[in-house]
């Protein structure tokens, strides 16, 4: 462990996170609770600016991925850091004399850039980090996001609610700025030893899909990855009904179960790397998506606080295993000039299953009950399980040549 903190690209990444963290939270919650403000609590509204975080997953990832393919991941980085920032004081220029309808376009343009920015950030990953430290480097990465979880919204709504809507997005800015900074201590961008090829975009799109179908991993992972997505949707709108319905509670206990469960995800997350080298990846993904199935089984059945705060709790504890297993069976699995069309590939079908059945969940839930759309989710788990029992074996993938040390 002290060896993959001392690894340059590490440092670099991780403080380049922590900076995109404070801003993603700081803007994301400062424009929600300025939207609902503007428009009195209109739901359209406050819907859109959901539809502007999650919209360029659909329409940009597969994109963003075969750029970063071909673009130098280190200058993709920083150069999309840039453009955010420069795109967030657009807005605050807009919102002083203009139109306050600009904060849309803050987190709409910034999720698009994200497309390019993320996979790229993968493909450095499979660059500078060892095959045998990949895994704990995935842990520390999805750490930070699991304490964001929990104190990201109280430090948007604290910022929004002291300065205003004008310094949360100035901060924002900044933010973006200074993870660019610190994605310049990067190992310079070097060759990867990809062939120079004229094929077109479109071409390469389509190399991209023949590679992850030529690949039972991948296959099998994206299967996982639409059951544990249709799971998720199918619960995610319902959390307040558990708390009224089935616990009996005021709807404001739902911040308990999500405090709970964020609790669950920043331990899990140091466990994960306590036990990264000795425990395989295909292993942690299987074991997080059995507990995580019990878990929501547990939920929808209790009618007692205490039961249900200990499923959300081991819940959270369970979700970087699946997050972490996940991230780097793509990277141990993936050649170096594959990695943005997979995760381009990947991703939609998570978040595309989420959509599908978030959308339907309220009519499903007066068709059946609450108890069997958590029994339900339980069962999707199960099935995602199923799809990757046949990598349980799966032997440990080498590193590639020329990665970095």
């Amino acid at each position: 462990m002290a060896n993959l903190f001392r690894n340059r690209f590490v440092q670099a990444i991780l403080l380049s996170e922590l900076f995109l963290q404070i801003g993603i939270w700081v803007r994301n919650f400062s424009v929600l609770l300025y939207v609902v403000e503007m428009t009195g609590g209109d739901a359209f509204a406050v819907s859109m600016v959901s539809v502007a975080e999650f919209a360029p997953i659909f329409i940009f990832s597969f994109i963003g991925g075969t750029f970063a393919d071909r673009w130098p991941p280190k200058r993709t980085m920083i150069w999309c850091d840039v453009l955010s920032a420069i795109s967030v004081f657009a807005v605050l220029f807009t919102l002083i004399f203009g139109s306050w309808k600009a904060v849309f376009f803050s987190i709409l343009f910034s999720a698009i850039l994200s497309q390019f920015s993320q996979p790229a950030g993968l493909k450095l990953f499979k660059m500078h980090v060892p095959a045998e430290q990949v895994q704990a480097g995935m842990s520390i990465y999805q750490t930070i996001f699991a304490v964001f979880m929990i104190f990201g919204p109280v430090l948007g709504t604290f910022v929004y609610q002291t300065f205003g809507i004008q310094v949360a997005i100035m901060i924002t800015g900044i933010a973006f700025l200074m993870s660019a900074v610190a994605l310049f201590f990067l190992p310079p961008d070097r060759d990867m030893g990809k062939e120079e090829t004229h094929s077109t975009l479109l071409q390469e799109m389509a190399a991209g899909i023949r590679y992850v179908l030529s690949k039972k991993v991948l296959t099998l992972l994206g299967a996982c990855f639409f059951a544990a997505g249709l799971a998720i949707g199918l619960i995610q709108p319902l959390g307040v009904f558990l708390v009224t319905e089935r616990l009996g509670l005021e709807k404001e206990y739902l911040q308990w179960l999500m405090t709970v469960s964020g609790i669950g995800m920043v331990l899990g997350g140091g466990l994960a790397m306590v036990f990264a080298k000795s425990v395989a990846p295909q292993k942690l993904l299987a074991f997080g998506m059995f507990v995580d199935a019990i878990c929501m089984a547990i939920s929808g059945i209790s009618t007692t606080p205490w039961l249900t705060l200990t499923a959300q709790f081991f819940s959270g504890l369970v979700l970087p295993c699946i997050q972490i297993g996940i991230n780097t069976m793509i990277l141990q699995n993936t050649e170096s000039q594959y990695i943005g069309r997979v995760n381009g590939i990947l991703s939609p079908l998570f978040t595309g299953a989420m959509v599908i059945t978030m959308s339907i969940a309220g009519l499903l839930k007066n068709l059946f009950s609450l108890v069997s759309m958590y029994e339900m989710a339980g069962i999707l788990f199960i099935v995602g399980l199923l799809f990757i029992l046949p990598l349980y074996r799966l032997p440990v993938a080498t590193q590639e040549p020329g990665t970095d040390s």
